[in-house]
């Protein structure tokens, strides 16, 4: 390995792996270090008794930026929508139809007449309401204002916890969730096939074609300036790499520690909120219940989905599904995500291959806050005050949300290293 690179890229998820692919199609050199011993943070997927077992829920949102960046990386995956038959939400301890149309609106239990009324009212407009005048609205404000039945504030309120996986509703801009709210409901969103150690695999594949060297089980100490820029990344072990440029792709915390020169990222390590949830992952030999596959909580923040139902993630007769309990789990949040899972699925026990808790995943770095004017108060992606130091993450940059933002924000970061100085612009996949 050389010694200096054009860039040093620190952190091996979705992000870092994107922005060193881009840099390496654009002539750079570029080295991409990783503490883990293999690439994709939270993207890994587990392999065991034949299923693939995502580190909790995910969905890849259709037509955002991370669809446009696999795209231009030439990342191929495959996937299906989530199950529409056999959803239920949960509401006050009953389950009730979901309602996915007019006549299961009509016939749902969910409701009451007026209710039924205003969310018709409801679906019918979400696409034309304008997100951006409600930049610095917290969730919880645009519920009790915008909408009139307790019922809806309700559900509108479950499905802003499901696009956005935040249930901070004080915190949380109602303009930003509700931008991912109408991105879901006018493109959809995929369960990938091999779960998304695909898009993993595909983006290390991109980045290594495109000449990056990839070093696992390393890890940055922090980032070394000479007159106000970049001049080196120096690593655990004392090693120094040089570099005319860094690009951290983690969280705002560990970037500030990495460079506690920069003020700026400070404040944004102060001001970072992350977004957690418990996850319970279960595997299972065979599907006690069919006809039953989604769970969606009304007055809890709840989530329970059938993935493999979907998409190619367990073998032959076997399922997988993912339940979420949004936001930090209290100290009853693996008992309350199992009792949802017998409710949904009487006698699961007994077909048990494989099962995971996680009792507080970072779903995101930092909510996207109504204080500060939503994503305008995201840092972008050059940092102000260190030449030659840029970021790139869930919490960087105005492009959406989860794995928009990490993907949006690492062609972002790229272009603006190679806007820096100038070989060749980006390429694009043939």
């Amino acid at each position: 390995m050389q010694n200096t690179k054009d860039v040093v890229v620190i952190g091996g998820g979705l992000a870092g792996l994107a922005a060193a692919a881009y840099l390496g199609r654009a002539g750079r050199s570029v080295a991409l270090i990783e503490k883990a011993h293999a690439p994709g943070g939270r993207a890994a997927t587990q392999e065991s008794h034949g299923f693939s077992m995502n580190l909790g829920a995910h969905a890849l949102y259709c037509g955002g930026a991370a669809h446009e960046v696999l795209g231009d990386l030439g990342v191929r995956f495959t996937g299906a929508p989530p199950p529409v038959s056999g959803a239920f939400a949960l509401d006050r301890g009953t389950f009730h139809t979901m309602p996915s149309g007019a006549l299961s609106l009509l016939t749902t239990g969910l409701f009451g007449l007026a209710a039924k009324v205003e969310m018709a009212r409801v679906l019918g407009g979400l696409a034309a309401m304008n997100p951006a005048p409600l930049a610095s609205v917290p969730v919880s404000a645009w519920l009790r204002d915008a909408f009139r039945t307790p019922e809806v504030r309700r559900f509108v309120g479950m499905l802003v916890r499901v696009t956005t996986y935040c249930a901070d509703d004080d915190r949380q801009s109602a303009g930003a969730a509700l931008a991912q709210l109408q991105l879901a409901f006018a493109k959809g969103v995929l369960y990938l096939d091999g779960g998304w150690k695909t898009l993993v695999d595909g983006l290390r594949g991109a980045a290594t074609a495109a000449g990056v060297e990839i070093l696992t089980g390393v890890r940055a100490a922090r980032i070394g300036t000479e007159g106000g820029a970049v001049s080196f990344v120096e690593l655990a072990n004392g090693e120094r790499l040089g570099a005319g440029a860094a690009l951290v792709a983690a969280s705002p915390r560990a970037a500030a520690a990495l460079a506690p020169e920069s003020p700026a990222l400070a404040a944004h390590a102060e001001r970072a909120v992350p977004v957690h949830a418990a996850c319970l992952d279960v595997a299972l030999s065979r599907l006690p219940r069919p006809s039953f596959r989604v769970a969606l909580g009304v007055d809890r923040p709840l989530y329970l989905s059938l993935h493999s139902d979907s998409a190619r993630l367990a073998p032959a007769g076997g399922a997988l599904f993912h339940a979420v309990q949004y936001g930090l789990a209290g100290r009853d949040a693996e008992r309350e995500l199992e009792d949802l899972l017998e409710r949904a699925q009487p006698g699961y026990r007994d077909a048990l291959v494989e099962r995971r808790f996680l009792p507080s995943l970072v779903v995101s770095n930092a909510v996207v806050a109504a204080e500060g004017g939503g994503y305008a108060a995201r840092p972008g992606v050059r940092v102000p005050d260190l030449d030659g130091l840029f970021l790139a993450g869930d919490w960087v940059g105005p492009t959406g949300m989860l794995a928009d933002a990490s993907l949006g924000s690492a062609r972002d970061a790229a272009g603006a290293i190679v806007a820096r100085g100038a070989r060749r612009p980006l390429d694009r996949a043939a």
